[in-house]
């Protein structure tokens, strides 16, 4: 089919590119489709099911014949308030459920409403290297100016607040954190949450903490809002996916004050309809489930985590064993230029996919990450190849 070729495509379309994993899970495709045997261990898809009772209260919800309509906005109660049950339960934090917490189709999606409700093209936004993509992403296409800060495994993998302030943040609008983080799976200490709010205060910068990996192998979840005075000026991103394996569920939320989570119902509201009622309830029941849901989960993964260290060691890449979340980042041997060569050797010399950790950032480009979300049988497969490749 031939296009107009006057018809151009905005600006900002310029700025960014397609989703790295989008264009890489279709040469995956292709590459199956060729016959090769691949083993995808780069992206944190949960494989694991939700909780029985979560997925017999969707059933039973979308039995209802009054379930089927358009929804609110901002969520029904019942979902907000085990939100707020779910904060003040895990984190110890008390949030508004009337006002003070927005249900999302996904945090993902409101890293775009939050970039939306408070940038102006020309602003300025402080994104982590190496980081997640999507927040350079969103920023571009609000047409803000990235200002790119290095995390350093040498630091813990968090930001040197001291090299910030020698900046110009006179026109920073929001600093993007991710702790537990990804891809690193660096974990941040309550004292450098108070700092960051500090540091928040001072610049009148609002901060953002994308959260959805604190009850993945980690001992001690943790919110930012526990910091006295948080509210203020932060907002957390949390969400579904990964700690209750309801990922394609997309079912997240903000937490902040009343005015912030208004802002970014503006954006919300002219974007989708409301979330489908009856995963709103299954979503409030799954948030009800005792720890014994968390540490089930947490036991399979250590398994796995087992046989991921054993790849890395026949890849001769270090890792920190204290990692959190749901992958193992760990640093390549020097004899490759870069993590792209390495994930391409293990990829067309035995058919098992890597994440290369530039697609984070140049910070990155030294590290891989493999994602735990493949089972124990295949892991061990991709296992015994990897070894075969590196012993010929």
């Amino acid at each position: 089919m031939q296009t107009n070729n006057q018809i151009q495509p905005a600006n900002r379309i310029g700025t960014v590119e397609e989703y790295y994993f989008s264009i890489k899970l279709k040469e995956l495709e292709k590459l199956r489709q060729a016959g090769k045997p691949i083993i995808n261990m780069g992206i944190g898809n949960p494989d694991l099911p939700p909780a029985p009772e979560v997925l017999e209260e969707l059933n039973k919800q979308s039995s209802a014949e009054n379930n089927h309509g358009y929804q609110s906005y901002v969520g029904i109660p019942e979902l907000r308030e085990a939100m707020s049950r779910w904060y003040n339960k895990h984190y110890n934090v008390a949030i508004n459920a009337t006002n003070e917490v927005l249900p999302l189709m996904g945090s993902k999606e409101g890293i775009m409403h939050i970039t939306m409700a408070f940038v102006n093209p020309g602003d300025s936004v402080l994104v982590p290297n190496p980081g997640y993509p999507t927040y350079a992403s969103a920023s571009k296409i609000a047409e803000a100016n990235l200002i790119h800060y290095d995390l350093d495994e040498n630091n813990n993998w968090l930001p040197n607040l001291d090299e910030l302030e020698k900046q110009d943040l006179s026109k920073v609008k929001l600093m993007w954190i991710n702790y537990p983080n990804m891809p690193t799976g660096a974990n941040a200490s309550k004292e450098f949450f108070k700092k960051i709010i500090a540091f928040g205060k001072k610049h009148s910068i609002v901060i953002i903490n994308d959260n959805p990996y604190s009850f993945i192998l980690n001992d001690n979840p943790q919110s930012i809002m526990n910091i006295e005075g948080a509210k203020e000026i932060a907002i957390e991103l949390n969400s579904l996916s990964k700690s209750h394996n309801m990922a394609g569920w997309r079912v997240g939320m903000a937490v902040s004050n009343p005015q912030f989570i208004q802002y970014i119902l503006r954006v919300k509201s002219n974007m989708d309809s409301g979330m489908f009622k009856p995963l709103q309830l299954a979503a409030a029941k799954a948030l009800e489930l005792d720890t014994d849901w968390y540490n089930t989960v947490n036991s399979e993964y250590k398994k796995r985590r087992v046989l991921v260290h054993e790849i890395m060691d026949l890849l001769d890449s270090n890792y920190d064993k204290n990692q959190t979340g749901m992958f193992v980042w760990a640093r390549i041997p020097e004899q490759y230029k870069d993590s792209g060569e390495l994930s391409d050797e293990i990829l067309y010399g035995c058919d098992v996919f890597i994440t290369p950790g530039f697609i984070f950032g140049d910070k990155g480009k030294r590290y891989i990450r493999i994602s735990l979300c493949t089972n124990q049988t295949v892991l061990e497969e991709a296992k015994q190849r990897i070894k075969a490749l590196k012993t010929k």
